[in-house]
């Protein structure tokens, strides 16, 4: 290709991302929603107890807690959350940085009447978790971060690049939804949870309207060197969880968070890449609940 056209081409593919608001093909028809922030939010709110919340990961849903879900609402209220621009929840022109999510997150617990809570977070949600608990200290009574994604140095290579205007449109419109099988296997340890009704479950989210610009979006909000200065504030215990063959996040993330922070621990797991809820199910939720329960992080 000519290299003067290239500059029309990352224009007439930058215009290609839509954001969306509103329904979706395919919405599960028992789901349940709040008009917050903006955005209509599905959310899942279920048990009795001290209340738990959880956050899902970049490109994720609350179905990632699946696996966990049943453990936990046997003591407790759990509350699970579609981010803004994830799972069902809509894909609107908006600002979806971790404080912003965070803010979408307060509002949905403001408005089920929960004022303290522990938090509990994987990946990328670990951020929006973190924005949380700066911003809301005395409403976070323990914080369990699963393989957390919340530090400059961890973004690749691509997610620089796409914070460049025009540039991240056509990175974007042309790769993101690419290689999902490649993609989902460098998450796990064990190949074998890479099913194929896991890929079509991850291609048919990818294809929901809106979600190429809401996942942009998210990545031009990971601007996490001047936020990751003000972890060393919290000082809620905090439990981090890792898969110890986590080629997404390495441990030596965890090891360096759990330095930063003054009252955490680090649990890491043999045999296990960057879903310990899934792949190290049993040992990670008996962790988890023994420091939701009051156990030492």
């Amino acid at each position: 290709m000519n290299v003067r056209f290239a500059p029309l081409l990352m224009v007439a593919l930058g215009g290609c991302l839509h954001f969306h608001d509103g329904p979706m093909p395919g919405e599960p028809e028992n789901a349940t929603w709040l008009n917050v922030e903006g955005a209509r939010v599905r959310y899942v709110d279920i048990g009795e107890g001290p209340v738990v919340v959880l956050l899902h990961g970049f490109a994720s849903s609350i179905e990632n807690w699946t696996a966990i879900m049943p453990a936990l609402v046997k003591n407790h209220r759990v509350i699970a959350v579609d981010l803004k621009g994830f799972g069902w929840t809509d894909r609107p022109v908006a600002d979806y940085s971790p404080a912003a999510q965070a803010k979408l997150v307060k509002a949905v617990l403001d408005e089920r009447g929960v004022t303290k809570f522990s938090l509990v977070a994987h990946s990328w949600g670990s951020s929006v978790a973190m924005a949380f608990t700066l911003e809301n200290p005395e409403r976070v009574e323990r914080l369990a971060l699963y393989d957390a994604w919340v530090y400059e140095s961890q973004l690749p290579s691509m997610f620089h690049l796409a914070r460049a205007k025009g540039v991240g449109e056509v990175l974007f419109g042309l790769f993101y939804d690419q290689q999902i099988e490649e993609r989902s296997t460098n998450g796990f340890f064990n190949e074998d949870f890479v099913t194929q009704d896991f890929i079509d479950a991850v291609e048919r989210a990818f294809e929901r309207p809106g979600t190429k610009a809401a996942a942009l979006e998210t990545v031009r909000g990971m601007k996490f060197d001047e936020m990751s200065e003000q972890y060393k504030k919290v000082t809620v215990p905090t439990l981090l969880l890792w898969g110890r063959e986590d080629l997404v996040t390495p441990v030596s993330v965890g090891e360096r968070l759990v330095r930063q922070l003054p009252n955490a621990s680090l649990k890491v797991y043999a045999r296990c890449g960057h879903f310990p809820m899934i792949e190290a199910v049993g040992e990670s939720t008996r962790d988890l609940e023994t420091f939701l329960a009051g156990g030492a992080p």
